[in-house]
């Protein structure tokens, strides 16, 4: 998405259980095994033991309105977005958090692009806010629960560990003088030929999870690599990986190599997926430091809010200095977010 102006990010913030699980116990428990805990690299957890995925997007919402001093009746669009069961079926949960936060005039809009849906429902809320002068603040939340019986957090997928959280961004006209970053650039790509993989063999079917089974990506995965290789799937990964890096940059007005770009972070997935694919590619684009944030687990949708929450809160990305957030999700979406810390 090219942005023809930067728009300003009030607030960011993310909102954790204070629960965990650890490996340990999760070996212990038979949830894991010690290869795969060694592959994921995880030591714990957070695991949301009482609130829904919907009730701790309000309580991050609730945090990111006040922190930036808005009242919510300011709030002319909610955008939610997430990944797994939100607590109920047939029901809108981004009414819901739009009615708990207070935010009555708020058009609620609720977007499913798998791990990807947080990025996609921030560029959702830029591309209102371009083209809508009506829109006050535009209000982007995720929240995302993975428990059993319908997950298992250690291992219903490959090379990632499932951690329970949710995010806010509050979007607006730039204000430099009050504004946490200004969202400098946003892109994202697809390559739609890539949904066999989280579809594998199975047909489909007439209701969420027939016969009570637990998401198993695993098993569709291998179902999808024995029938198509690895190949595509990782010259696709590398090749759109590189391309929204760049084109989030170049709308930036940054080259790769910018010495303004103070930092990168990864999505949150396993150690061995980190070390062995993201973090080698994205040297082989730029030079800027890269962080890995995995120690949460991956979040769903909440990966790329949770960043800029880190880069905020670790003062990583200096006045004048720019951040760059990497998300990938299933069917399969890549994105790159840029944002720029503004000089007071």
């Amino acid at each position: 998405m090219k942005l023809t102006r930067e728009l300003g990010l009030a607030a960011v913030t993310a909102y954790f259980p204070t629960a965990r699980q650890g490996a340990e116990e999760a070996m212990a428990l038979g949830l894991v095994d010690a290869e795969d805990a060694e592959t994921l690299g995880r030591p714990e957890l957070p695991v949301s033991a009482d609130l829904a995925p919907p009730e701790m997007a309000v309580a991050a919402g609730r945090q990111a309105l006040e922190e930036a001093g808005v009242d919510p009746a300011r709030v002319g669009l909610l955008v939610h977005s997430w990944m797994h069961h939100q607590g109920h079926d047939i029901w809108s949960a981004p009414h819901y958090v739009a009615h708990q936060l207070g935010a009555e005039r708020a058009q609620p809009v609720g977007v499913q692009q798998q791990c990807n849906g947080g990025v996609a429902a921030l560029e959702t809320a830029a591309a209102r806010l371009l083209v809508d002068p009506s829109i006050d603040h535009a209000l982007v939340t995720t929240g995302d629960r993975f428990v059993e019986p319908g997950w298992r957090r250690w291992t219903s997928d490959y090379g990632i560990a499932f951690g329970d959280a949710a995010t806010a961004l509050l979007l607006h006209e730039r204000d430099d003088e009050t504004d946490m970053f200004t969202l400098s650039g946003i892109a994202i790509a697809a390559a739609p030929e890539l949904e066999e993989m989280h579809r594998g063999d199975d047909p489909f079917s007439t209701d969420t999870r027939p016969d009570g089974e637990h998401a198993d990506l695993r098993r569709r995965k291998k179902a999808y690599l024995a029938r198509r290789g690895i190949e595509g799937f990782a010259k696709a990964g590398a090749l759109k990986l590189r391309q929204v890096v760049t084109e989030s940059l170049a709308d930036a007005g940054l080259e790769p190599d910018d010495q303004r770009i103070a930092c990168v972070a990864l999505p949150r997935l396993g150690r061995k997926t980190i070390t062995d694919i993201y973090a080698p590619a994205v040297a082989a684009i730029t030079g800027a430091p890269v962080h890995d944030y995995g120690h949460t687990g991956h979040l769903g949708t909440g990966d790329a809010a949770a960043s800029l929450a880190e880069f905020r809160q670790r003062r990583l990305v200096p006045a004048g200095q720019y951040g760059v957030v990497l998300t990938a999700g299933g069917g399969f979406t890549w994105s790159s977010i840029v944002v720029r810390t503004p000089e007071r």
